[in-house]
């Protein structure tokens, strides 16, 4: 890869989520399947049963921290979210799915 390119030599990580607040309803997993594809970021993201979003990201780590801003301070338009977690950081070899896609 070229020496300018800011994730060149990234590792790729894999992190699972978890949104609260008041985030289903407002397009909030489309919003988040989009930005992932810009960003060339794969995994998965669905409406939990208690309310949240949940989902799993794999992709090169400033791409994913990106979006672990996004998910914990922006949101989709008319979203409010109280919190975020993020669990089971770790760094991979290879990404486990083909693209990003909306469950259900």
């Amino acid at each position: 890869m070229a020496s300018d390119d800011p994730v060149g030599d990234a590792p790729l990580v894999s992190v699972e989520f978890e949104i609260f607040g008041k985030v289903q309803g407002c397009y909030f997993t489309k919003y988040t399947r989009d930005l992932c594809l810009s960003l060339g970021i794969s995994g998965w993201v669905k409406n939990g049963k208690k309310g949240t979003i949940l989902g799993k990201m794999q992709g090169p780590k400033p791409y994913v921290d990106q979006m672990v801003h996004w998910l914990t301070t922006v949101g989709s338009p008319q979203c409010q979210i109280d919190h975020a977690e993020f669990t089971n950081w770790e760094t991979i070899r290879r990404k486990g799915y083909n693209g990003f896609s909306i469950r259900f």
